[in-house]
């Protein structure tokens, strides 16, 4: 028998607009004991007056209690369907990429909510997000094996998204051998990834776009690439001809990366690294009286909960402060967030705020978000959440 969560009155509205999340204090409880549902099991939708309005897998111990993967009730989430998701996605990436490194699958914006694919060539990273998805494990790896014929698939299973879900982080390599190296190509510039102990896949190809257009004013120029990574930013700007590159980052392994890097681009004699907390850089920089032509904020999620917005805004508005005081007199600053709670009108609040506290001017030449292999689902804002910034900073 089926399992059914049937939704409160006007609980359905949401659903009725695209949105594909369900809250448990949506489901009426009294009708369809949500606790009566296995965890990680599909069912069907119901309205109010017991209307089907699709599938979607349950975790009853979630805020979010289910995901809609389906509008058809007689379709389930099997092999046959991500098949089917995972073409429509690659259809969708071979249109936009003549190079086979990007995202394959964005979550809800590939109509796979709590799944995350990077494709590296013949190497797919996979994150199962949610318990829905997690049981379903094999069939993903069926699914892209079909699809895909891939060399390697590495499961990179340790998001915070799982433990909201309770499930237990793990790492491995389910399917085929990893290379020793795992490369790709972005802007015509090369990178080792590491897929297995960097940070989410190894790899962030949503500022593709992003980077792209900062590589072509960076020729001739002094670059400071702050949360450096393993050089995303910087390594590019080295490539793209820049004559010096600063990469700061804590974390001594990314900046190792950083290094190989550059040197797989040749670039090595024109980029640096500096292992350091980044607000003691800044400091440390600035009492030294070092000066930037370009600076580049590319942090962490500052404001990972609603609750965190007020922290995470002060937060943001001294990064782009204490950067500012880097540059010189006719300075570039691109400013990035992938706080999805940080709207794009409170981040340019933030640079504009930084660009007074320095008695500056500013002027926004760039506005850009993720790159079109992260779609946005116009349903579901939470899908959009990244932001740049190209601003020009500088002095009468």
């Amino acid at each position: 028998m089926t399992e059914r969560l049937r939704l409160k009155k006007n609980a359905d509205r949401r659903l009725k607009a695209g949105h594909l999340w369900l809250y448990s204090n949506e489901i009426d409880t009294q009708e369809t004991p949500l606790k009566g549902v296995e965890p990680g099991a599909q069912a069907v939708i119901e309205a109010a007056n017991g209307k089907p309005m699709g599938i979607a897998y349950v975790n009853p111990n979630s805020l979010i209690c289910a995901r809609v993967v389906s509008r058809d009730v007689n379709v389930r989430l099997d092999r046959s369907l991500l098949v089917h998701r995972f073409n429509q996605a690659l259809a969708l990436r071979e249109r936009l990429f003549d190079k086979p490194f990007y995202r394959l699958v964005f979550g809800e914006g590939d109509l796979l909510p709590g799944l995350i694919i990077d494709r590296f060539g013949d190497v797919l990273v996979v994150q199962l997000n949610t318990l829905g998805m997690e049981r379903l494990g094999d069939e993903v790896v069926a699914a892209l094996d079909k699809v895909l014929k891939p060399r390697a698939i590495v499961f990179k299973n340790d998001s915070s998204g799982r433990r909201q879900e309770q499930l237990a982080s793990h790492v491995e390599v389910v399917h085929g051998e990893l290379p020793e190296q795992v490369l790709l190509e972005e802007n015509g510039v090369r990178f080792a990834a590491p897929v297995v102990e960097g940070q989410k896949t190894g790899w962030f190809y949503d500022h593709r776009a992003n980077r792209a257009w900062l590589n072509g004013l960076v020729a001739g120029k002094r670059v400071l690439d702050l949360y450096s990574y393993v050089g995303g930013w910087g390594v590019q700007a080295a490539a793209h001809g820049a004559a010096e590159v600063l990469c700061v980052d804590r974390s001594g392994e990314a900046l190792e990366r950083v290094a190989e890097n550059a040197a797989l681009n040749g670039v090595g004699d024109r980029v640096a690294i500096g292992e350091a907390d980044i607000f003691e850089a800044l400091a440390s920089l600035k009492a030294d009286g070092e000066q930037f032509d370009v600076v580049i904020l590319d942090p962490p999620a500052f404001i990972k909960k609603r609750k965190d917005i007020p922290n995470g805004e002060r937060a943001y508005a001294r990064l782009n402060r204490e950067a500012m005081r880097l540059l010189g007199r006719d300075g570039l600053l691109m400013s990035a967030s992938c706080s999805m709670h940080l709207t794009p009108d409170r981040l340019v609040e933030c640079v504009r705020g930084a660009v007074r506290h320095q008695d500056r001017h500013g002027q926004l030449i760039y506005q850009g978000g993720q790159g079109a292999d992260h779609p946005v689902h116009p349903s579901i804002p939470e899908t959009s959440y990244l932001k740049a910034l190209g601003v020009r900073v500088f002095r009468d």
